[in-house]
């Protein structure tokens, strides 16, 4: 068993599971949070932390599509590791319906995303000016 991370999360990317994860294994796209299903131990300490209940075992129904999709992405975006200010709006999108066919983005978290957020004010000068020094993907 794993768990995995659903369309609730999206728009909405609280990172309150990404601190308690004792083994790093989320990955952070544009506007969703997903879980290397191959990485997850199945401690669950993950599930109850989400406000949005976007966190579920791969037992519960509706969730084995979920599965791979957490797969594929974890593949190919970065990791995160630890908790980050949601934005400003997430609260707006909890509850919303379909929010994968509305909202989804394959796009990765990147440099110009973070810049994008800095420029909003949302992260620190310090955090911009690592993630510049590092001229790569985070």
């Amino acid at each position: 068993m794993t768990y995995i991370v659903n369309e609730n999360c999206i728009k909405c990317k609280y990172t309150d599971c990404v601190e308690v994860c004792p083994v790093d294994c989320f990955y952070e796209g544009e506007n969703l949070l997903v879980i290397h299903p191959d990485e997850c131990i199945d401690c669950g300490v993950c599930e109850p932390e989400c406000p949005v209940e976007a966190i579920l075992p791969d037992t519960e129904p509706g969730a084995e599509d979920w599965v791979e999709h957490n797969r594929k992405y974890a593949e190919e975006w970065p990791n995160i590791t630890r908790m980050i200010e949601h934005s400003e709006d997430a609260a707006s999108f909890e509850g919303v319906e379909n929010k994968f066919e509305k909202y989804f983005s394959e796009k990765e978290i990147t440099i110009e995303i973070i810049r994008t957020v800095y420029l909003e004010k949302k992260i620190s000068p310090e955090d911009y000016d690592k993630v510049k020094l590092l001229g790569e993907k985070i």
